[in-house]
């Protein structure tokens, strides 16, 4: 039972992480590194299993992953096309048929590669597989977790409840995508006061961009007056223009009312891990609540919010990555 030590180990420290804090990046690579050593530990088990057992072990252990990539590669592809037809060919609506494309590339390339038995050729192959390898896994991290800490639940009650801002439509009209962030914030606020709390502050943060007629908050705090929130349990935050200026600009607003303030911070559930990763920097305290986005726009929403922690983490995986690079040339040297 001693191969199970690591995953136990590391399934305690991921437990530990959370409770620390939620929102931190390590928590997705701690339960992703769990997976993988509880994988292997069974993997180990193997020869003491009934032969059933073993079937089963391995099928998930490789047969599920194997058919899940190419089941991936097909779901990217058919979404990255519903995404052109629905949203245009801008390159982040492109993402997830590149993805997708990228994947039946790569299987192309290792069955190529196969039949040549070139040493350079594959230690070129080897080392991009590695580097893929640990995009993936790094990928799989923050999938996993980000859909974990969208489960969480509003306890107890806040004294404000911040909705992110995006671009409007028109200039000043709010669009569904933000309609639905705004939403959710309103039944945050509904929910709280009919079970007899305090009405929460609900604060819309998103300043003036170069083609909007009016800042974003302005717009946000319009809808929710025209839904029947009382002016007095409104307030904006109109200056910022990226997240991490929403969160600090709307933490000096809560805190100048309230220096022990609790919110709940609202966006779309694509950006609510980095959104929460934001605000922990930030020094908010609160956690982030998603609210439904299209089904059809996720894939490519959720591939450019990895691609964004990725580039925020850039010194520990460029540094990864450039050490994987580093391996394959002194392997393929040697081969030579």
């Amino acid at each position: 039972m001693l191969a199970f030590v690591p995953a136990v180990l590391l399934f305690a420290a991921f437990c530990l992480s959370v409770r620390e804090d939620r929102r931190r990046f390590r928590n997705a690579v701690l339960l992703g590194l769990t997976f993988i050593t509880l994988s292997l530990a069974l993997l180990a088990q193997i020869r003491h299993l009934p032969y059933v057992a073993a079937e089963i072990i391995l099928l998930t252990v490789f047969a599920v992953p194997a058919l899940g990539t190419v089941a991936l590669g097909v779901f990217l592809v058919a979404n990255g096309m519903t995404m052109v037809r629905k949203e245009g060919r801008s390159p982040a609506n492109l993402l997830s048929l590149m993805a997708g494309v990228g994947i039946f590339c790569m299987i192309g390339l290792l069955v190529a590669v196969g039949t040549e038995g070139s040493p350079v050729l594959d230690g070129i192959v080897g080392t991009l597989v590695m580097l893929v390898a640990y995009v993936s896994f790094i990928f799989l991290c923050f999938l996993g977790y980000a859909y974990l800490y969208g489960r969480i639940r509003v306890r107890g009650d806040v004294d404000f409840v911040v909705m992110l801002g995006s671009g409007l439509t028109g200039g000043e009209r709010v669009p569904p995508l933000l309609a639905s962030r705004l939403e959710k914030g309103r039944e945050i606020y509904a929910a709280q006061v009919a079970r007899g709390g305090p009405a929460p502050l609900l604060l819309t943060s998103g300043g003036q961009g170069p083609d909007e007629k009016l800042p974003e908050a302005r717009a946000m705090a319009g809808w929710l007056r025209e839904r029947g929130v009382p002016e007095e349990h409104l307030r904006t935050e109109d200056r910022s223009r990226t997240t991490d200026e929403n969160m600090r600009f709307s933490r000096e607003l809560m805190r100048a009312e309230d220096p022990t303030y609790r919110c709940v911070v609202v966006t779309n559930n694509f950006h609510a891990f980095r959104a929460a990763m934001t605000a922990r920097r930030a020094g908010v305290n609160g956690q982030v609540l998603g609210s439904p986005t299209a089904r059809y726009f996720w894939p490519s929403a959720t591939i450019r919010e990895f691609v964004a922690v990725f580039w925020e983490h850039r010194a520990v995986n460029l540094t990864i990555s450039a050490l994987i690079v580093a391996f394959g040339a002194l392997a393929t040297a040697n081969a030579l």
